[in-house]
């Protein structure tokens, strides 16, 4: 069995780390540097970095920033948003990054997923997907642009092309659960879980300890990633680990 991953995740915009709720009213939470250098000495297994208001804003990713972060880490490091082409995989790879996580492009062009995977590999290609449920088609709905835009895709549908195409990962965030601290979208979790023969990453909903617990238990979540209980100290990756330990559930 593989070992569950604990992944903190930095949300960048104007170069500082921002949480919000459901994607809107964001506060500050640190330096995006100071922040990876905390998380790799903590134990993180990996770090995700999104620069959240690149697609909005029709530019590149700050490349500056990524390398600044990258010098500080001896853990796996992804890094997303406004990634439109391979070239831009090539950019945040060279400044550091070990995968690329795309999302807004990717839905837009799906072929670019294909396209960083016979260049880099598959292993290198993470797909994000923001998902909300809808009444309307009794599932969830994929959603691009940081959660603004709602598109044709229903989720499984989408996770399967995505991994069809050369997705290695799939980082699924469920809109409806981010930042209520709740607990992981188990349904959803799941279900893209059992659809996809791929790692598939959970996010949006981490409140405490437990809820990692139940999301890799109930959902056979690969990894999980959180942001503001870690960023905000309420609880830490160790605790996290230690806990997880205790409940006989295999962690780094």
């Amino acid at each position: 069995m593989l070992t569950k991953r604990i992944i903190p995740c930095l949300d960048v915009k104007d170069g500082r780390v921002v949480k919000g709720v459901q994607f809107v009213s964001l506060r500050d939470a640190g330096d995006p540097v100071e922040l990876a250098s905390f998380y790799d000495e903590q134990g993180a297994d990996e770090l995700v970095f999104l620069d959240i208001s690149a697609s909005v804003e029709g530019r590149d990713t700050m490349v500056e920033v990524v390398e600044k972060v990258a010098g500080q880490l001896a853990i796996p490091f992804t890094v997303g948003g406004g990634i439109n082409e391979l070239a831009d995989m090539k950019r945040v790879l060279r400044a550091g990054a070990d995968k690329v996580s795309v999302n807004t492009a990717a839905v837009l062009r799906p072929e670019l997923i294909t396209e960083g995977s016979d260049y880099f590999g598959s292993q290198c290609i993470v797909v994000a997907i923001d998902a909300k449920y809808d009444e309307e088609i009794s599932s969830w709905r994929v959603y691009t642009h940081g959660g603004r835009n709602a598109t044709d895709w229903e989720v499984i549908a989408w996770a399967k092309e995505a991994v069809k195409r050369g997705a290695g990962e799939i980082l699924l965030t469920s809109m409806d659960q981010d930042g209520a601290k709740t607990g992981f979208d188990i349904a959803l979790t799941k279900a893209v879980g059992e659809a996809v023969s791929v790692p598939v990453i959970a996010s949006g909903g981490a409140g405490n300890k437990e809820h990692f617990f139940d999301v890799f238990d109930q959902a056979n979540a690969d990894a999980a990633l959180a942001a503001s209980i870690f960023h905000y100290k309420e609880t830490s990756v160790a605790e996290v680990k230690n806990y997880l330990r205790e409940k006989e559930v295999e962690v780094r």
